[in-house]
């Protein structure tokens, strides 16, 4: 396919997520269709997509529009591109432009508007003077980072089986457990080292929430909203010891057996009615929540989450909270984790959390935002006194 006919394929696809299919789904649907499309095509479509849904207010701005056209022309203007080029009708191209189309529009693009009306004084609030810094990067690709198994092998280990792949990654400098990949991203999943459990696809400071985890004396751990099951491996990874692995929706963790036989990792998953029947040193939360420290990953996770959405999360968020420390040994930790920066869901909960219990105390807690090193994270390790 040429650039042209990419571009029109986004056209195409973005259009159906108009009509109301998800990213994922009008993605598949054009490539079950497009069988001529190689795999770099359907990358670079791909690629399109989630930048235009990224900046989907900006593009609208600039590209004079919401359409999928419109929001292609925005995305290529805000890239440097004159659409001129590519709208050209000529083979697959998108159609020549329209006399209205030619002339761009004279705005300034602020990084603030790719936020939702509605949550830019709460982002604001939340995170003060890097508010226009993390919107800035949530309007751009985040980097690629695999967590090294050390179940199976070092980090260093990792970086030169990779290599033998053609997957050049170093290490990441504030994680320990984390590698950032520079080249060769989309041969990951057909490495030998992911197929091998040696590495897995989760974001760096995902990794840093559980490297918070005293590693001494733990011999009974559970995740207690465990999903597919990447903090369950990560804990696992860490502190070298059998996890329990617990959801509220159990089908979310049906490749859990597959994921953990491969990482030679110890995880028993719990039913929801046995969870109750152990205690455990360290009871990990990783919560649901709006997930706006990792927009850039999820960018319809923005523009679908809403102040009520927002609102049913945090009491969700308590519930979880108070039920989930009932499961703490004494002298044991209850740690709290979101991908969200904003402080209704991080420092807020906690903070209503041991004004409930005080008996409870804080005794480490780091908000990481998104950027260069990794997406938005909060974590905080609770204690009883």
């Amino acid at each position: 396919m040429t650039p042209a006919a990419r571009v029109q394929a986004s056209i195409e696809i973005l259009d159906d997520i108009n009509e109301g299919r998800s990213a994922e789904q009008a993605i598949s649907a054009w490539a079950r269709n497009s069988r001529f499309a190689g795999s770099k095509d359907r990358a670079a479509v791909r690629d399109n997509v989630y930048a235009v849904l990224r900046r989907k207010h900006t593009c609208a701005t600039v590209g004079g529009g919401a359409n999928g056209r419109a929001l292609m022309i925005g995305l290529l203007r805000q890239q440097g591109i004159d659409p001129a080029g590519i709208f050209t009708g000529e083979g697959y191209a998108p159609m020549a432009l329209e006399p209205h189309e030619m002339t761009e529009a004279d705005v300034n693009v602020n990084p603030m508007d790719d936020l939702p009306d509605w949550i830019r004084d709460q982002w604001c609030n939340s995170l003060g003077d890097q508010a226009d810094d993390v919107a800035q990067a949530m309007r751009d690709r985040a980097e690629v980072f695999l967590r090294v198994n050390l179940l199976l092998g070092t980090r260093e280990a990792a970086i030169e089986a990779l290599a033998e792949d053609g997957i050049i990654a170093e290490a990441h400098p504030n994680v320990k457990t984390a590698l950032t990949v520079r080249e060769g991203a989309r041969k990951v999943a057909n490495s030998i080292s992911y197929q091998d459990g040696l590495v897995e696809l989760q974001d760096a400071n995902s990794q840093a929430s559980v490297c918070v985890i005293p590693r001494e004396a733990v011999t009974g751990v559970l995740d207690y909203c465990a999903g597919g099951g990447g903090k369950s491996l990560a804990l696992a990874g860490w502190l070298n010891t059998v996890v329990h692995a617990h959801d509220a929706f159990p089908r979310r963790m049906k490749d859990l057996p597959t994921r953990s036989n491969r990482a030679q990792a110890d995880i028993v998953v719990l039913d929801q009615e046995d969870v109750g029947d152990y205690s455990f040193d360290i009871v990990f939360c990783d919560v649901p929540c709006s997930g706006s420290g990792s927009w850039r990953r999820d960018p319809e996770g923005k523009w679908s989450l809403s102040p009520e959405k927002l609102n049913e999360l945090q009491e969700v968020q308590r519930d979880i909270l108070q039920t989930a420390s009932g499961f703490v040994t004494p002298d044991g930790y209850l740690a709290y984790a979101t991908c969200s920066v904003l402080r209704s869901e991080n420092h807020d909960q906690v903070d209503w959390f041991i004004s409930e219990n005080p008996q409870w105390t804080v005794t480490e807690q780091t908000q990481f935002v998104p950027n260069a090193l990794g997406d938005g994270f909060f974590v905080t390790l609770l204690k009883r006194r």
